[in-house]
């Protein structure tokens, strides 16, 4: 996919720099950028080059500019006040992922997709979490476990949650979430591409879709479409692992489960876990999804003496040092 040519022009030099250093940042980014603190010099590439969009400052927009050919114009507002015919507004002064997520989403509604598949070429490895037992720690295992594996490898995590609480853990205003992804999900793939890049966020290394915010919504996708959702991320995402941290708050659990290459279940060895266990393996020996019980691992966590207490923290202490012996045996990776 030949990349698309963002110009970025705003005179107040810090912010141009700081903005142009987290656009670059992000993984995947689909433009090629282009930032101006002076109008002459842009007004001079613009007149030579086919700028696709131009994120420009509100008090820097001027009449010259607006008679480039451009294909998109986004002005970053700094009065309050919406200015321009057709011109998209972003408030200047929020949260550069925020921006971030505001360009992605405008540049999806108005670009055209050429029609091409999406090849990365990485071979991604679904990782599932799933568990009859519940309070097992399986969450905690399953970010542990993404962090780890995006110190030094490209790793999503996707929560399905009914309650995953993020927006309060991290104290983010989401702008985006699993559910939104998912309505977009039969658009060209292209589009698709900027709609994934526009609602992942990170954690240190680890990239992740905001949990559906209303859990309730989770229920009424079926299996197929979350079978088709997973394997279009996995296939034009890039990425080297995708942890799926899955609960009874979907359809599809077992179908998802099959498309896993490997499982985890948290176990324990108190009675009840145990007959929650057993009756877990019967239905799926009874529905004839045996494959879910051979790509299976059991863990029995020991006792910590002390968890992380922030998503932060997730790479550091019993837990991590667990979780990166349980990657060199098992997972093959250092």
């Amino acid at each position: 996919m030949k990349k698309k040519i963002l110009a970025l022009y705003d005179s107040e030099k810090d912010y141009l720099d700081s903005l142009a250093e987290y656009l670059k940042g992000r993984e995947a980014f689909p433009f090629v950028l282009h930032a101006y603190s002076e109008v002459d010099k842009l007004l001079e590439f613009g007149r030579k080059e086919q700028i696709d969009v131009l994120l420009v400052s509100e008090s820097d927009f001027t009449y010259e500019l607006s008679k480039l050919e451009i294909g998109k114009t986004l002005l970053l507002n700094e009065s309050g006040t919406v200015r321009g015919e057709n011109i998209k507004n972003i408030d200047k002064y929020q949260k550069a992922e925020n921006i971030w997520y505001e360009l992605m989403c405008d540049y999806a509604d108005f670009t055209e997709s050429e029609g091409k598949r999406l090849v990365t070429g990485t071979k991604t490895k679904l990782i599932g979490l799933y568990s009859p037992v519940r309070r097992c720690l399986q969450t905690s295992f399953a970010l542990t476990l993404g962090r780890t594996l995006a110190e030094k490898k490209k790793t999503l995590y996707i929560s399905f949650e009914h309650y995953a609480g993020w927006n309060q853990l991290l104290d983010k205003n989401v702008r985006g979430d699993l559910t939104a992804l998912l309505y977009f999900g039969k658009e060209p793939e292209e589009k698709f591409f900027y709609r994934l890049q526009s609602m992942t966020m990170k954690i240190g290394e680890l990239y992740y879709i905001p949990p559906a915010y209303a859990g309730q919504n989770l229920i009424y996708v079926s299996a197929k479409e979350w079978e088709e959702l997973i394997q279009r991320i996995a296939e034009i995402g890039g990425y080297d692992y995708i942890i799926l941290d899955l609960s009874e708050s979907i359809q599809g659990t077992f179908e998802i489960l099959c498309l896993c290459d490997r499982i985890y279940t948290i176990i324990q060895e108190e009675e009840r876990a145990r007959a929650k266990l057993a009756q877990y393996e019967e239905i799926l020996r009874a529905y004839e999804y045996e494959e879910v019980l051979e790509k299976t691992k059991k863990e029995i966590l020991p006792q910590f003496a002390q968890l992380p207490e922030r998503i932060e923290q997730y790479t550091v202490g019993e837990l991590a040092r667990y979780i990166r012996k349980l990657i060199r045996e098992d997972l093959g990776a250092a």
